[in-house]
């Protein structure tokens, strides 16, 4: 049973804590994706399917604690009603991303009514060797979760079962996720409804894209096309590493960007 509540803009003071817990990366089969992604130079670990019976992960975990989340259907499943139906079913490539939250109850009861409403549920899965992972995520605003703005998670078992099925990043050459890039229909109200959220200052501006210095957010407009098929949602993800990659290069804010070859919207690699 869903909850609904308000979640208060001073709880993200300045976006200090708009801290990624993972991206979230859609595909029609997750056998598949997973080759894809080794191919391109991150692999992932199959992390089980979840409780829902309709989904299930494999998993690319960093240094910082983020990690890269490959979700597909389980095999015979209808995902057509799952709320990233679509984006499995197209072989999307990113849909969402979710934020660390010291406490869902917290959030949403101890602070006043900011406007953005939010719905709380549990959910979990179980790990391939049989250990049991629940959580509390809460959905801020309209669409689906972890679109325009992310979703808050909250572990109820210990979050590094969640994080590091092996007890140690599963890509170690990836230090985290330094950008995510979400596709606006209004790039001028993106920025109001995400400095009214979240406290945040004006953004630093660049061609048709907004960077919230010290947050991981860019809202970006142009992207006409996955607008119109998938709404405001999760465009392209950029993870840090301190390694060589290779790929098309492009600037970003001063962050040489290579492109990775994948499927789907894009993802990137930058210092």
């Amino acid at each position: 049973m869903r909850a609904v509540a308000f979640l208060a803009a001073a709880v993200f003071a300045a976006g200090a804590d708009l801290q990624v817990d993972h991206i979230t990366i859609a595909a029609r089969d997750l056998d598949s994706a997973r080759r894809i992604y080794a191919a391109a130079g991150i692999a992932t670990e199959f992390g089980g399917n979840h409780a829902n019976g309709q989904t299930r992960m494999a998993l690319a975990s960093f240094a910082d604690g983020s990690y890269l989340e490959l979700i597909a259907p389980q095999p015979g499943a209808d995902v057509s009603p799952h709320y990233w139906g679509k984006f499995m079913l197209a072989d999307a490539g990113p849909c969402a991303w979710a934020i660390r939250s010291a406490g869902i109850a917290a959030d949403t009861a101890r602070l006043k009514p900011s406007g953005v409403a939010i719905e709380t549920q549990r959910n979990g899965r179980k790990r391939p060797d049989g250990v049991e992972l629940k959580w509390e995520t809460a959905d801020l605003g309209p669409g689906s979760p972890g679109s325009f703005f992310p979703f808050l998670i909250h572990d109820e078992t210990p979050r590094e079962r969640r994080v590091f099925p092996q007890g140690k990043p599963t890509a170690p050459e990836i230090s985290g996720v330094r950008f995510v890039v979400i596709a606006v229909a209004n790039l001028t109200e993106a920025i109001a409804k995400y400095r009214a959220a979240f406290q945040l200052p004006e953004p630093r501006m660049e061609h048709n894209r907004a960077w919230f210095a010290g947050t991981p957010v860019i809202l970006a407009s142009g992207f006409t096309a996955r607008l119109t098929r998938f709404g405001e949602s999760p465009a392209a993800f950029i993870l840090a590493s301190d390694h060589p990659w290779t790929g098309r290069r492009e600037m970003w804010f001063g962050h040489a960007v290579h492109w990775l070859d994948l499927p789907g919207a894009p993802v990137g690699i930058t210092r």
